[in-house]
Order: C-alpha cells, then sequence, then structure tokens
C-alpha cells in the first residue's frame, strides 16, 4: 500500500471519530478507541498479535525464574523503584495461572517471542499489562463447552485496555500423577472447576472412592501435588503440565467432548488496526460493548443497525451492569413500575473499523444507545 492510500485510510478511521465528538453527541457516554495505525504494520502487511516491539526481548532482563505474579507486586506507575526487575519491562505477555497453563500455551502461540509472564488472578494480568510490566496480556473470553469467562467480560470494562487478537487453542485433557501411581491408588482429582466438570463422565467412571477437589488451575494442581508428594492425588491437566512437573500421565484426552476449544483474545494498551484492514475486512472482527434505555424493541433495534448493512455478527452477550444493575420500568404511567435488569450488551462483528459499513453502523448505534465502546478491531483466528 502506498503513503498515499494509507494516509487516506487512517483519515477515514479518525473521521468516525470526529463526527462522535461532534456538539450532537457529547451527551451521549460514547468511548471509542482511537484509531493509530502502528509503525510495524505500515508496510501493509498483516496484522499479527504481537507487534515489532517484542522483537527486542534480548536486550530486556529475563526472570530470574518463572514467579507468578500477585496484585501486591505490581509496581504503582509513578513508583518505579517498586517492583525492581518487572518495571516497564515490555517484552512480556501476561496470562493467568502457572507455567503449564492452558492459558500459558495461548500466550506462547499468541506472542511466539515474548516472555510468558504467569499471574495469580485475571485482574493480576491486566494490572501489570496497565502498568507496564508486560506489552500483552491474553486472557480466555469463552470455552465451547463451559461458555462465556463473565470475569474477563467485566474486567474489559474496568480497564482502558485494547484487544489486538485472538487465538484458539484445543483443550486436551490429561489424568496425571506421580511416577509410579496406579490408577487404583488415586483417592482424588485435583483440577479447575472447569476441568473437572469437562471430565465428570471419565471421573464418575473411576468410582465412588474418587473425590472431586477444586483449585485455582489446572496446572497449578500439577504443581501442587510435584512439591508435596502426595500419591493419591491426580491432577486434570495439559501435558505441558505434566512434563514441566515430573507427573506421568496415566490418561489423556480425558475430556467428555473432544471438541473442546477456548479462544482467548489479546490485550495491549494502544488500539491496532492494521494497514490492509480495509481491503481485507472480512478477515477481521471488531468487538464493541453497549448500554440500551428500556423500552419495546430497543434489542431490535440496536441489532438492525448491523443487518441492515449485512454485517455479521458472530457473538452477542448480555451481562447486567455492576453499577447501576436496576432501572424501573414506569409501566403505563399509574405509579406501578417495576425494577428490571439494566444490562450491558458485548457483540463481536466481522469487519473493521476502516469499513465505511461498521463505521456507518456505530454512528447509527449511538443514535439508539446511550453509551458504546469499541474494546479493539483486530484479524480473526481462523485455526478452528
Amino acid at each position: 500500500m502506498n503513503q498515499t492510500a494509507l494516509s487516506t485510510q487512517q483519515t477515514r478511521c479518525m473521521d468516525v471519530l470526529h463526527q462522535l465528538s461532534r456538539p450532537k453527541f457529547q451527551a451521549t457516554k460514547v468511548r471509542l478507541a482511537h484509531l493509530t495505525i502502528s509503525a510495524a504494520n505500515r508496510g501493509g502487511g498483516k496484522t499479527a498479535a504481537c507487534n515489532a516491539r517484542l522483537s527486542a526481548s534480548s536486550s530486556l532482563p529475563k526472570l530470574a525464574s518463572p514467579t507468578v505474579i500477585t496484585s501486591n507486586m505490581i509496581p504503582n506507575a509513578t513508583n518505579s523503584s517498586s517492583g525492581s526487575e518487572y518495571v516497564k519491562t515490555s517484552a512480556r505477555c501476561a496470562y493467568q495461572g502457572v507455567p503449564g497453563a492452558y492459558s500459558e500455551g495461548a500466550a506462547l502461540k499468541a506472542c511466539p517471542d515474548a516472555e510468558p509472564l504467569p499471574c495469580a488472578e485475571f485482574e493480576t494480568a491486566f494490572q501489570a499489562l496497565t502498568q507496564w510490566m508486560a506489552e500483552r496480556a491474553v486472557l480466555p473470553i469463552e470455552n465451547s463447552l463451559g461458555g462465556s469467562i463473565h470475569t474477563v467480560y467485566d474486567l474489559l470494562l474496568r480497564y482502558n485496555l485494547h484487544i489486538v487478537g485472538e487465538v484458539t487453542v484445543k483443550v486436551n485433557h490429561c489424568l496425571l500423577a506421580l511416577p509410579g501411581t496406579k490408577k487404583s491408588d488415586i483417592r482424588r482429582v485435583m483440577s479447575h472447576p472447569q476441568a473437572l466438570a469437562q471430565t465428570d463422565g471419565y471421573l464418575r467412571k473411576m468410582g465412588p472412592g474418587v473425590v472431586k477437589e477444586a483449585v485455582d488451575d489446572t496446572a497449578g494442581a500439577a504443581k501442587e501435588i510435584s512439591e508435596k508428594g502426595w500419591k493419591d492425588a491426580a491432577a486434570v491437566a495439559s501435558r505441558r503440565a505434566g512434563e514441566l512437573y515430573g507427573m506421568e500421565i496415566l490418561d489423556e484426552g480425558i475430556q467428555d467432548f473432544k471438541d473442546n476449544i477456548t479462544r482467548f483474545i489479546v490485550l495491549s494498551r494502544d488500539p491496532l488496526v492494521s494497514a490492509d484492514a480495509a481491503r481485507n475486512s472480512n478477515e477481521h472482527k471488531t468487538s464493541i460493548v453497549f448500554s440500551l434505555q428500556e423500552g419495546p424493541g430497543m434489542l431490535f433495534k440496536a441489532l438492525s443497525v448491523f443487518a441492515l448493512r449485512d454485517i455479521n455478527l458472530t457473538k452477542i452477550e448480555s451481562r447486567p451492569m455492576r453499577t447501576d444493575p436496576l432501572i424501573v420500568n414506569e409501566g403505563n404511567g399509574d405509579g406501578d413500575g417495576h425494577k428490571l435488569f439494566n444490562y450491558l450488551f458485548y457483540i463481536d462483528f466481522i469487519g473493521t473499523l476502516a469499513d465505511e459499513k461498521a463505521q456507518n453502523a456505530l454512528r447509527h448505534l449511538q443514535e439508539i444507545a446511550p453509551f458504546v465502546r469499541v474494546l479493539g478491531s483486530y484479524p480473526r483466528d481462523e485455526e478452528l
């Protein structure tokens, strides 16, 4: 793409923001991400989940050991003396869990040139990225069996971060135990609650004497069994977790449904739009969140702004507002109004903000919705 075409595309993208800031729209609570074209993509290449800045990892300090970061280890952005080696070292990718977790696999897939940074909780990963301890964060957003990860959806609203990519990981659960342990020796199976649910049929066949024990992380269960030498315990975790913690694989592929896929989103402090997004809009996806006023047909009107322009929606998710969860339905005006949940609606659609159809749809949506926010526009993962 030549410089003239690139400049034209950038102008079209930014024009959306200029129009949404006109006085006509200032009364609404609209937060649209400012669109930028990264220097790494000005040559016209396809957007990657991690840009060229991660290639500088060789010049940055490495962690002495894969310490799991907790919230109290997150340095304050204005206090560079706290946090020591973790402060403002960009070539890391934060994820929730310990080494060997499926989230680590997603981080390695999304950002192969970055050093994985394990975090104790989802919010810790958000904090690590916000405070410049990492250049990217990779978090699970939905699973083909378990559904949406609601905690991550809530955190997307609380933090001013942007989705710049997505990756999918096939979940292949293994039954792990200490070397020499037989299945008949096992009296308890430890794992994340979702992993235990996904292997419930298999675990039931192990007999009524086997107790399921929920912990925070699949790989964390394997790590704990290995460190404490529990001969009567097994973990449901990945093959990589077994290799990392010296566990023996007693059985593999024990999930009740073989098509078990988790979709992860890649987060950055800055939004990202590739230089060729306008030409290949079908290869991109945009995620937004909005609210609606109470009234008949309001959701239909909101969704119609996409249908009228032949924009394909790939996901819709509703979540009650945490700050203002209830609204009063006035009914027929006779004073008999009742309270209803006040919802936020999360939508993914095929296309990019460089596409004129998407720009017009968002302008139209803003006339209906009191709150609209673009969470990110990014390349689709088509490896399923």
